[in-house]
């Protein structure tokens, strides 16, 4: 029972962290995709408004109360790296290559790591790897086109700087505490990054908003929720379950923006659910038939 209690906790908080960056995505494309507001501001008060949130939520859940947590400047530096060469590398590429630059090189960037570290994928993690990635680019496939090099180089940086960050949050026993000092801690970037475009700034109070919902809530909140999904994630299940986001995404279309359900986005789904299916299960299922 208390098993299953935990599975179901894990559950919710990755279903809820998935759905953030889902969000998150959609936010972007909004402010940035429309013009809304520049790449550099967008960053900036992204990571400003996560901040403030996660700063008011740390201080109200720990009050009278000494906490270790402190976060790390590497955290910080990965979370500053991905955001603004997301941001820059966003406007530049179409969103189906875009989405699969950024997430093919979190999958390889995660798994790279994790093997450099001694922990070798057994068959099945491979198998649901390549099941999974399969399905998702098959989703995107429709809305692929040619790269710009420099597009292609930031959505690359911003993937690889995404697996170092949700890899740094592998051994964090605070989520909150850990997630609120490490969007602390990128406050000196984000100055350096304010007195460096203030003068090609473009705003409008569209893009503001969308950018404070897009670091206050998808981010802020989202990424500490993360954090406290990877506890009982393994490095590779972290890896292949943020491939859903862009199903989430596409889902949210249709039931938010009254697109059409396709099967393409039905078949996209499965794939994908039967992927992360056979990495999370599949060493068990392989203990037991050996049996």
């Amino acid at each position: 029972m208390k098993k299953d209690m935990q599975a179901l906790k894990v559950f919710i908080y990755t279903s809820i962290a998935l759905i953030a960056f889902a969000g998150n995505s959609i936010l972007c494309r909004l402010a940035l995709g429309g013009e809304a507001i520049d790449a550099a501001s967008f960053t900036s008060i992204r990571l400003l408004s996560g901040i403030v949130v996660l700063l008011a939520i740390f201080s109200f859940m720990n009050r009278g109360k000494v906490n270790a947590a402190k976060g790390s400047w590497k955290g910080a530096f990965f979370l500053f790296a991905y955001a603004i060469t997301f941001s820059y590398g966003y406007i530049t590429l179409e969103t189906g290559i875009g989405a699969l630059v950024l997430f093919g090189s979190v999958q390889i960037s995660i798994i790279l790591i994790n093997m450099f570290k001694g922990n070798k994928l057994h068959s099945m993690e491979w198998a649901g790897t390549i099941v999974a990635f399969a399905g998702f680019v098959y989703l995107i496939f429709p809305s692929l086109a040619t790269p710009s090099a420099i597009g292609f180089g930031l959505m690359t940086m911003a993937g690889v700087a995404w697996g170092f960050y949700t890899l740094a949050g592998k051994g964090s026993n605070n989520p909150l505490g850990d997630t609120t000092y490490n969007f602390l801690r990128t406050l000196p970037f984000v100055l350096i990054l304010v007195l460096l475009s203030f003068g090609d700034a473009s705003l409008s109070t569209e893009g503001i908003w969308l950018a404070v919902l897009s670091g206050g809530l998808a981010s802020g909140i989202g990424y500490a929720i993360w954090y406290q999904a990877l506890r009982s994630l393994s490095a590779i299940q972290a890896a292949v379950v943020q491939l859903l986001v862009p199903v989430i995404a596409a889902a949210g279309g249709v039931v938010f923006a009254s697109e059409e359900i396709t099967w393409r986005l039905v078949i996209a789904s499965v794939v994908v659910l039967g992927g992360i299916m056979i990495v999370i299960t599949g060493k068990q299922v392989l203990e037991r038939v050996k049996q």
